[in-house]
């Protein structure tokens, strides 16, 4: 139980200011740059944070910054997007990159030296090791390269988004006489970016070279009679979001499959070169994109550290690593027993990663295998391009099921794998729809029809988290397996909406977005408010990924000025600043940043002593809310919402390891361990809360 402390409102809303949208969510990539700098994790896992934040960053300027660049190349002053919203971000940026690579170069690359191994640079090798890679560029990469120079008849090539590419002044003329100085060299993203070199050439190392210092110590071979000048690597980020007309398209998955061709080649909003890169050359490569200075990127390293995760992977040293974690089995199941029958006695819950997802892989196995399973429909948005649950479906529609699937398209960066699975089912006889014109399908749902004697009864999987066995094991999400009549009847309903798109009929046990969600979570917080006011218990805890809804944080801010004790765990972007003083006072926002990504939804609200417990798909975001098709559904078992609480609320608000404090002027401050915040880190005791196995978790 949680007990609140009431404090007297005093302000009103109107004295709020909410925290800017994009810098949250660069807040929320410095901690999780603070992972790759603490000495108490291992090493190959810091590199993988600081190649994580590296990633971040990528889809940050491939969704957010092309308004804030327009705004600025417009010189626009009013609004959201200006020409000042433009520099700040870009300053924000060019001071995490510096730092991201200032570690990369004075921490963790020194850190691997003393571990025996190196990334060796062109001037660092011997004369062994650059044979080695002479023969190396000879026989693998240099009969894929295919160098541009650049003239009338041969303009600047079209450059890949987030390619690796090389530039290069020359000097002379060419085989015509003619004195075109620059060319260009594209590098095929099918060569690998880190090579480990043999060890007869390596010494007491482990020793790899990165394939652009390969290429940049041969560039001259690639210009015979040509003298090679500056040069410098680059990359260009590009606005990837997809835009579809959905009104005006007739085959969406058409549309889509034509603007996939495109995403590569979009508008450039980012570009990274070489530190020592030339002002010449430097400002032909803007030109050639139409960028700014602001958008110039100088780094002192690989211009794409994503890819640096190839040496977690080739080095795969143990000791370097976290200890293994594999999830337990489902603790409420029991391995082999029917799942049917398992659901007529009550719900199970299953805490992801901790608890592992084969649980849910044996329900669709069960009912794909069961004779007496007529019908199977599933939500899709993410699952990965090599999936066993699709596999499932497609031997569902073999053994003569009714199979109906629900795929999400527009998925963002999982477009082309759905597209795929979506023209697989079609192709075998599966019902495939795409939701519904302007929203995307987010809810996460599977319903199983089965017969029993004279009746048709329905089991169902919900869950916060995605039908993706990989993120499953990275990411903290609720499973949730029900044989509740009204909650399967509700997500009936639901598919036959998302299929028919008729009038949805009034739901029991769910909320539904576009629909229901928005308005019940703010009436349910008005409701709050209105009993703190007379002096009665409330409670809100929320956890979620985002929280960016301005209708929904202006009614958390009501509530808390009439006495709502709240407490907020968003892992990412937060606009709502916390304890403001006379304004949120009652309001707490905090963020865990851990060995596992959060993503669980966790909606608890407590109303003069009564529960009520709701998991969502939802973020509270109001694209989420308006913009998509979402689902939250209350967990009315007194058991299982006690465990959910404990487990996903009360363990976080008494994290001292992991957990972030949100500030009035919106930065934040990891919390440190003291007296009364114990050395307490959620993940870490769920870990080894559900290591210990099947015995001691009974009844659970």
């Amino acid at each position: 139980m949680f007990h609140p402390t009431v404090l007297p409102a005093h302000a009103t809303p109107a004295a709020l200011k909410f925290l800017d949208r994009d810098h949250s969510i660069l807040a929320f990539n410095e901690r999780v740059l603070d992972w790759a700098k603490r000495a108490d994790v291992p090493l190959l896992e810091r590199l993988r944070f600081l190649c994580i934040v590296s990633s971040n960053l990528d889809e940050f300027f491939e969704v957010r910054a092309a308004l804030h660049l327009t705004a600025a190349q417009a010189n626009e002053h009013k609004g959201a997007y200006t020409a000042t919203s433009f520099e700040a971000l870009a300053g924000a940026a060019h001071d995490m990159v510096a730092r991201q690579y200032a570690l990369y170069n004075d921490e963790l690359m020194p850190l691997f030296e003393k571990q025996g191994i190196k990334i060796v640079s062109h001037g660092d090798r011997n004369t062994a090791q650059r044979q080695w890679v002479q023969a190396y560029f000879e026989r693998e990469v240099r009969p894929l390269l295919i160098p541009v120079g650049l003239d009338p008849s041969h303009p600047f090539p079209q450059v890949a988004n987030k390619s690796l590419n090389f530039i290069v002044r020359l000097g002379g003329h060419d085989a015509f006489g003619r004195e075109n100085d620059i060319a260009i060299v594209k590098v095929p993203r099918v060569l690998p970016r880190l090579i480990r070199m043999p060890d007869k050439v390596s010494g007491k190392y482990t020793c790899f070279v990165s394939l652009s210092s390969v290429i940049r110590a041969h560039l001259s071979e690639l210009f015979p009679g040509r003298d090679v000048g500056q040069f410098s690597q680059f990359r260009v980020t590009r606005h990837s979001d997809l835009a579809v007309d959905e009104d005006d398209v007739k085959n969406l998955r058409t549309a889509l499959r034509l603007g996939l061709e495109q995403r590569h080649y979009g508008q450039a909003v980012r570009l990274e070169v070489s530190a020592g890169c030339s002002k010449h050359l430097s400002d032909f490569l803007l030109g050639q994109f139409n960028l700014p200075e602001a958008s110039l990127y100088r780094v002192h390293g690989p211009v794409n550290l994503v890819r640096l995760t190839q040496l977690v992977d080739l080095v795969n040293d143990p000791r370097l690593l976290f200890p293994p974690h594999k999830g337990c089995y489902p603790t409420q199941l029991v391995p082999g027993e029917s799942f049917f029958e398992r659901l007529k006695r009550g719900d199970v819950s299953i805490h992801q990663p901790f608890e592992n997802f084969d649980g849910v892989l044996d329900f669709l196995r069960e009912a794909v295998n069961d004779p007496q399973v007529l019908a199977i429909k599933q939500t899709i948005y993410r699952t990965g391009t090599d999936s066993e649950m699709m596999v499932l479906l497609r031997e569902a529609v073999r053994r003569g099921k009714e199979v109906m699937v629900v795929l999400e398209l527009k998925a963002r960066f999982d477009e082309e794998a759905n597209i795929n699975w979506a023209e697989m089912l079609e192709s075998i006889g599966a019902q495939v729809v795409y939701g519904v014109v302007g929203l995307k399908t987010h809810a996460k749902m599977l319903l199983v029809t089965r017969r029993e004697g004279q009746h048709l009864k329905r089991y169902a999987h919900l869950s916060t988290g995605n039908y993706n066995p990989k993120t499953a094991r990275l990411y903290t999400d609720i499973s949730y397996l029900t044989a509740d009549p009204a909650l399967t009847a509700d997500i009936d309903n639901v598919f036959v909406h998302l299929a028919s798109q008729s009038k949805l009929p009034k739901l029991n046990r769910l909320w539904l977005a576009p629909f229901q969600l928005h308005k019940k979570l703010i009436e349910r917080i008005d409701a709050l408010g209105e009993v703190a006011a007379q002096g009665k218990d409330t409670r809100i805890v929320a956890k979620m990924n985002a929280l960016t809804d301005e209708a929904l944080m202006l009614a958390l801010v009501r509530a808390g000025q009439r006495g709502v004790k709240i407490d907020l765990v968003v892992r990412g972007a937060c606009m709502l600043p916390a304890q403001v003083p006379g304004v949120t006072d009652n309001i707490r926002v905090r963020s865990i940043i851990g060995r596992f990504l959060e993503h669980s939804r966790v909606f608890y609200f407590r109303c003069d002593g009564e529960e009520t417990l709701y998991l969502s798909s939802a973020d509270w975001m109001n694209r989420n809310m308006l913009r998509r098709v979402e689902l939250a559904w209350s967990v009315t078992d007194p058991d299982l919402r006690q465990r959910i609480i404990d487990e996903c609320l009360v363990a976080y608000l008494h994290d001292g390891v992991d957990a972030w404090d949100l500030q009035p002027d919106g930065t934040y401050l990891r919390v440190q361990a003291t007296e009364s915040v114990p050395r307490h880190g959620a993940q870490a005791a769920l870990m080894a809360r559900y290591s210990v196995g099947r015995s001691a978790m009974s009844g659970a």
